[in-house]
């Protein structure tokens, strides 16, 4: 059981016809979750429970940019994952890195800035909101990709810097560090999609802020350290916002 409970609770998940978005709509299904599935394809995304029965969900369809037109979806929701991403690769021209920003950093920033202040206004008796960040381990590690670990690093540093402010009673915010699963953005990772949702769900029963799913044992080692150096770091040398 995880720590926020998800029976009956509304969950939307961005990036959800990806490998671990559909891998995690899965998981949350078996955990009660009423599910909305925020992705930019247009096709119906048809997932199966293990059973064969259809998993019941409301697809909603969008596009990087467009975060703000998703506060009337968000508003009902209890818990947005953060999950959507774009790996250029080997590629490094102008068009590249203006992508790989918007996808990977900006547009997650605008979410997380939509959600909590979703959050903020909540009425007292309604249940803290939890926000679930996937940044990946390559915001300290190499990826094989120099503009996804970039934009990567962007997305942690402004996670890190917003949720002095932002994470509170009102909002729980974990962020998921991830090493390479089997995608569309890598095909040649080593863990299984549906191991790493499990793994996910697992950490945040134990109640972790910080959820790692890697092979590689440094990332234990140093991304809690970075983690840490960040807040010490940001808030000696930032002020509140207003």
């Amino acid at each position: 059981m995880v720590s926020l409970p998800l029976q009956g609770r509304t969950v939307a998940i961005t990036g959800a016809s990806g490998s671990l978005g559909q891998a995690l709509l899965r998981q949350l299904h078996q955990q009660g979750a009423s599910l909305v599935a925020l992705t930019s394809r247009s096709e119906p995304l048809d997932l199966c429970a293990a059973d064969g029965s259809a998993i019941p969900l409301r697809q909603v369809t969008w596009r990087c940019g467009q975060e703000q037109a998703l506060e009337p979806v968000l508003a009902d929701c209890d818990l947005l994952v953060i999950n959507h991403g774009f790996n250029s690769h080997g590629d490094r021209s102008a068009e590249a890195i203006e992508r790989s920003l918007e996808v990977n950093a900006l547009s997650s920033w605008r979410l997380l800035e939509l959600f909590a202040r979703l959050a903020h206004a909540d009425p007292p008796e309604r249940p803290q909101r939890e926000l679930w960040v996937n940044t990946s381990e390559a915001e300290i590690q190499a990826a094989v990709s120099p503009l996804y670990e970039l934009s990567k690093r962007l997305q942690g540093q402004l996670l890190s810097l917003r949720s002095l402010d932002l994470a509170g009673p009102k909002l729980r915010i974990r962020r998921l560090v991830l090493g390479p699963f089997r995608s569309a953005l890598n095909p040649i990772g080593v863990m299984d999609a549906g191991f790493v949702a499990r793994e996910i769900l697992r950490q945040v029963g134990w109640n972790c802020s910080l959820v790692i799913v890697t092979p590689n044992p440094l990332t234990y080692v140093l991304m809690p350290l970075a983690t840490v150096s960040r807040w010490l770091y940001f808030s000696l040398v930032s002020r509140p916002s207003p």
